[in-house]
Order: C-alpha cells, then sequence, then structure tokens
C-alpha cells in the first residue's frame, strides 16, 4: 500500500504551455503515488503524515526524455564533426553490435543507468540494440533505480552492416515476440515494452507489416525517426516511392499515431502534408535540438508544431546529443529556436523559458498519461532542487532561480527525485 506523505518546499510547475505555477513554501500531497493537492497549510485531515521539509529548495515535476539511446551513452562526444548516415555507419553501428556480448552490455547500461538516476529525468523512452539480452538487461537496470521508462528492442534488416542487421523479416519479428514474451514473464513495475523500427532506411516493408500485426495484437506504442536529415528523406523516397511523405511510409503500416501511440524524433524538415497528418494523428514529437545541431541536420520549427497543438515532448538523442541531462535540452532549444528565427524564419519567434520547461515536463510527461504536473490526479513524480552550487550576489525570485539552473544547472542540482511517489533519490 502507497504512503501518504508531503514535501514543503518552493512548487513549480505548469499548467498550460507558456506558463509557470510558482508556489512559495507550500505543501505538496502525495497519495497513493499521485497528487492529491497543494497547500500553504496542512488539511486537518492529513495532520500527522510524514512531511519532508525542503526548506528553500525548488520542487519541480519529474522530467521525460522522450528520445535517448542507452546503448550511444558509451560515446557521447566522439564523432560530433559528422552528419547523420555518417556518423551512423562510423561511430553508432559498430558500438551497438558490442551489445551482443552480455558483459559489455552490462557495464554500459550500469554507466548509463547510474547516470540517469542522478539527474532530473523520471521517465525516458529508450532505444536499445537489435538484442534481446541485452534489452532485457537494460530493462532490469531501469527497473532496479526506480526510473519509469518505455524500452524497445531495435528492428533492423537491411541497410545496416551484416554484423548489425537482422536475418530478415520474419527473424526480426520472431525475436521480438520473443521479447515481448520475456518482458511479460519478468512482471515489470515500472517498465514497458515500445515497438521499435529504428527508421525506414533499416526496416523493409515486410517487416514494417509484421510489427504492425505485433502492433495490432499487443497495443504497444511505436518510437522511430522522421525526417532529420536531407540525405535520410531522399534516402525513404528512393526506398518507399509509393509514400507521399516520410511520414506516410509509417502510416501506410498503421504505425503513425491515430490507433498506434507513436512517437516521432527530430521532425526537422516535415512538409506541410506531413504536419497535417501528426496533427490529424496525434503523432508526438521528441524535439532533439542538440543532436540536430551535433549532427548538422537542421532546426525543427518548433513554434510552428506549437501553433498546430501537435503534442511535443523533448529528447537528449544521446549520442547525437551528449548528455542525457534535460536542463541542457531545455536551453538547447531556446537557443536553437533563436538562430532559426534571427537567421532562417522571423515568423516563428524563439522558445520561453516557461514553454521550454512544459516541453520538459507536461509536454513530454504526456506520453505516459497524467504525468510531468502537480495538478491534482497527476503521478507524482517530482525533483528537488538546491541551486546553491550556483552562487549569486543578488536576491532573486524563485522563478529566475529556476531559470538559471535550466541555463546552468546539471545533476548536482537534483537533490532528490520521486517517481509515481516512490523515492529513489
Amino acid at each position: 500500500m502507497k504512503q501518504t506523505f508531503a514535501l514543503r518546499g518552493n512548487l513549480v510547475y505548469t499548467k498550460k504551455i507558456g506558463t509557470m505555477e510558482i508556489l512559495e513554501q507550500q505543501y505538496l500531497v502525495c497519495e497513493d503515488g499521485r497528487v492529491q493537492g497543494i497547500y500553504p497549510e496542512l488539511p486537518q485531515q492529513f495532520c500527522g503524515i510524514p512531511v519532508e521539509d525542503m526548506g528553500d529548495r525548488i520542487i519541480i515535476p519529474g522530467l521525460t526524455d522522450l528520445h535517448v539511446h542507452a546503448p550511444q551513452y558509451s560515446f557521447r562526444g566522439l564523432g560530433m564533426d559528422l552528419e547523420l548516415l555518417d556518423w551512423l555507419n562510423t561511430n553508432t553501428f559498430p558500438e551497438e553490435s558490442k551489445y551482443r556480448d552480455p558483459e559489455y552490455a552490462k557495464k554500459a547500461y550500469d554507466i548509463f543507468v547510474k547516470n540517469l538516476t542522478h539527474g532530473a529525468t523520471t521517465r525516458a523512452c529508450v532505444f536499445a540494440t537489435i538484442h534481446n539480452e541485452a534489452t532485457l538487461l537494460l530493462m532490469d537496470r531501469l527497473e532496479e533505480a526506480g526510473i519509469a521508462a518505455m524500452v524497445g528492442k531495435v528492428n533492423m534488416d537491411r541497410n545496416s552492416p551484416d554484423y548489425l542487421r537482422e536475418a530478415s523479416a520474419e527473424e526480426s519479428a520472431k525475436a521480438t515476440r520473443e521479447w515481448i514474451r520475456a518482458v511479460a514473464e519478468r512482471h515489470y513495475e515500472h517498465v514497458q515494452p515500445i515497438l521499435t523500427p529504428r527508421f525506414t532506411p533499416s526496416c523493409s516493408d515486410e517487416l514494417m507489416e509484421l510489427l504492425h500485426d505485433i502492433q495490432k495484437e499487443t497495443g504497444l506504442p511505436v518510437q522511430s525517426h522522421l525526417s532529420e536529415n536531407l540525405g535520410e528523406i531522399a534516402w525513404v523516397q528512393e526506398l518507399c516511392p509509393w509514400a507521399e511523405f516520410y511520414g506516410d511510409a509509417y502510416d501506410h503500416f498503421g504505425m503513425f499515431g491515430g490507433k498506434c501511440r507513436t512517437i516521432m524524433a527530430h521532425c526537422v524538415y516535415s512538409g506541410e502534408a506531413e504536419i497535417r497528418r501528426m496533427k490529424e494523428n496525434g503523432v508526438f514529437i521528441a524535439h532533439c535540438p542538440e543532436s540536430n545541431t551535433n549532427l548538422s541536420s537542421g532546426i525543427a520549427p518548433v513554434r510552428r508544431y506549437l501553433d498546430e497543438q501537435i503534442p511535443m515532448g523533448l529528447g537528449s538523442d544521446v549520442a547525437g546529443g551528449t548528455t542525457e541531462n534535460l536542463f541542457a535540452a531545455m536551453r538547447h532549444a531556446i537557443q536553437a529556436s533563436k538562430l532559426r528565427w534571427r537567421l532562417s524564419d522571423q515568423g516563428l519567434k524563439a522558445l520561453t523559458v516557461e514553454e521550454v520547461f512544459y516541453l520538459a515536463s507536461k509536454g513530454g510527461g504526456a506520453f505516459f498519461g497524467k504525468v510531468g504536473s502537480f495538478e491534482p490526479g497527476y503521478e507524482f513524480d517530482a525533483v528537488i532542487l538546491d541551486d546553491t552550487r550556483l552562487e549569486h550576489p543578488q536576491s532573486l525570485e524563485v522563478k529566475q532561480r529556476l531559470e538559471r539552473v535550466i541555463y546552468l544547472g546539471d545533476e548536482r542540482e537534483v537533490a532528490g527525485k520521486y517517481v509515481a511517489g516512490r523515492k529513489i533519490l
């Protein structure tokens, strides 16, 4: 039975994009793993419950990383002079092939999960590799750490090296079914499977059809990549000449929103038809600004997606991105939007601190349900921030202090963390 308790401190959260709710020195009550309410003084009904007083620390909702590649964590900061397709062949594929060795996978994933646990991320959508054993090991580690995650065994049966290509569409689908069965047998509390065709160039039409069958049978969500790089888009046009646009190649196989909950990372070059389809189908976008810069992909028109009310959150996209720190993703999103506004399209104004805070919390959290806010009924994901390391001579308001954490902070500011009411740090 889950405990009822309260945290007291400076609460900051968002109800809608572009706004912040700031409640100083108030009580945040957790009941059965969900937010019960916020009070300036505890009501009589809660007298006697455990209360942890955080003093002048800031309490925010847990942050959601909508797109991260766990096996790539080992080579962060390497090969950043390459564009996407060359980077995959030079760095990513050789590294991911190492995860066929369970000992290597254990060593690498222990580092990834340890660092993820100490940061502000409470939820994540994670790519693993094609290897079932290593993917299950990753899920075991995340479960033990208490991180709420959706983890995908990657599918790829074409256009990759022999050492990282599944033998056929049938073998890929068979391995996916075996992995799903193994996940069910483990009875995870915090970790769920998500179908993960790497991207259209690496998945044959036959494989996509088989994955669609699995998706219909299981109801699992889907994650993949979309319109990240101009060369990638041209390649998809060659591989799928029947598709109206890149996203249509996924939609043709029933894995582009609608009845299938879907995240597509990047969407840097989505055209009018693709944007319209994403909006109609409720496809989530994972905006990965640092990766888009590091791999010379471009700058996604985030303001346009917000205006269209397309659901969206942020992704670290390690190792295209160099860090799992979502404060960095927030500041990179602001900076990239400023460059797009100044250099490309002055009709799309730059993002604000309030907007990126929403994307990192409630925006991305929505893929997991009622997650990412302190509104009543939301799952109790909370991060306690201690910003005393960021010394300053002036008197700052709570919002200003949080803004400094977004621009200057990392895991050193994270003093505690709860996921669905369970303290994990």
